[in-house]
């Protein structure tokens, strides 16, 4: 459908086949996304794979700027107000919805934003392959999939595994930012990072933060606050 957009399996069979953390969703691509993937892909768009190591500062055209990774963007609106709001800051964005590349690319043009990249595919292997050691000024990951059924606890993004490639790609004294509306996956959060030796909670009393300014109310959110959840944020920063 996209000739010159995102590659369907763009690792393809470079690389094992583990337990992934993510379940890419079939929906359908609206006319507006499909226009931007098009048009916008081959300048702002890269595939995760994992057969090259990226320069940030060629990848943002400048190489004094500082970059952001966020892992699980879902639509894109969030990503451009923070974008927007804080135009210093290159955020990489990395999901595998096409139909949410599609709108942050359509967003991203409509607001003229220099500072977004959008990446497709696994994070683990964008981190593992394709950064170098302390490339990130930070990272985020907000409203990751909480697998609530005890049979998936493993599936969770946030496990020791990866705090420690996080670590390993951050430079020191940036902060990796979680938010979950789940909240035995928040305590689990809280659990993993407290017990990491690479990172140290910005909370000088320890335990959850209040929700940053910079961070967004989105619509996802929303909707969790309306049935009653409790939203919590975990700010640590590598030491």
């Amino acid at each position: 459908m996209f000739p010159d957009g995102p590659a369907p399996d763009p690792a393809g069979s470079h690389h094992e086949r583990r337990i992934r953390s993510f379940q890419p969703r079939r929906s359908r691509v609206t006319a507006g996304q499909g226009d931007a993937l098009r048009r916008l892909w081959p300048q702002w768009g890269l595939d995760i794979d994992g057969l090259r190591k990226l320069d940030l500062g060629e990848l943002f055209g400048d190489p004094e700027l500082p970059v952001v990774l966020e892992i699980g963007f879902g639509m894109g609106e969030a990503t451009a107000r923070m974008a927007a709001a804080d135009p210093g800051t290159g955020i990489l964005a990395c999901d595998v919805h096409t139909p949410g590349q599609g709108n942050l690319l359509s967003l991203a043009e409509r607001a003229g934003l220099a500072n977004v990249r959008v990446a497709n595919g696994d994070a683990i292997i964008l981190l593992r392959e394709m950064l170098q050691p302390d490339a990130l000024a930070g990272m985020r990951v907000y409203f990751p999939d909480p697998w609530p059924k005890k049979r998936h606890h493993k599936r969770r993004l946030i496990q020791p595994e990866f705090l420690a490639l996080a670590a390993a790609r951050l430079a020191p004294g940036a902060v990796l930012h979680c938010a979950t509306d789940w909240e035995p996956y928040a305590e689990q959060m809280l659990e993993v990072l407290d017990a990491d030796p690479h990172f140290e909670n910005v909370q000088p009393e320890g335990g959850f933060a209040p929700r940053p300014e910079f961070r967004p109310l989105t619509r996802f959110e929303g909707q969790g606050l309306d049935k009653g959840h409790v939203v919590h944020d975990l700010l640590f920063r590598r030491r």
